[in-house]
């Protein structure tokens, strides 16, 4: 329920926007962090431990309050009806809403839009893995039809995958 209606939201509020830019915008606002975070803003937690006896810890964890936050959407949508609840739940995730439209696009999702036009794809693979269990470093490879376009090492393997996808853009000539 709350993704059909962060969808529609966003589809109302920028009709000419990208479909991928739109998705993007809608995964970040429906996110377990961001329904986490409406549930702090609307006191959830607090509400959870007075009528139950849940520990506190427990009752303030990202993934309770997600939970909790789209249990509650639900159940407003059963008891009222979507056309009752859309403008509510669009309002408490304004926030969101906003903070999503101002993250800037990664490599790694450029990357992906810019091939999806050529209906290409890429896939990330690890080349190496090097250095003890504390201090990991990864190299991997974006690789286009078979070919690798872009190599770049990390501390992470997303931070490779990040610097490869930026390798392959620059050689694709993508701005």
């Amino acid at each position: 329920m709350l993704g059909f209606v962060i969808a529609r939201t966003l589809f109302e509020r920028f009709p000419g926007e990208r479909e991928g830019h739109l998705s993007r915008v809608r995964a970040l606002v429906v996110s377990r962090k961001s329904c986490a975070q409406v549930a702090r803003d609307l006191d959830l937690g607090a509400l959870l431990r007075e009528r139950t006896d849940i520990d506190p810890d427990i009752a303030e964890s990202a993934n309770v309050l997600a939970a909790l936050v789209e249990a509650v959407i639900a159940a407003a949508y059963l008891e009222h009806g979507l056309a009752a609840i859309e403008g509510a739940v669009a309002a408490a995730f304004e926030e969101q809403i906003q903070a999503a439209e101002r993250v800037p696009v990664d490599d790694k999702t450029r990357l992906q839009e810019s091939l999806a036009r050529t209906k290409q794809r890429v896939s990330y693979s690890v080349l190496d893995v090097a250095g003890p269990p504390h201090d990991r470093h990864f190299t991997c490879a974006a690789v286009i039809d078979g070919k690798q376009l872009g190599k770049g090492t990390g501390r992470t393997k997303k931070e490779a995958e990040q610097k490869a996808a930026r390798q392959a853009l620059a050689r694709l000539g993508v701005s």
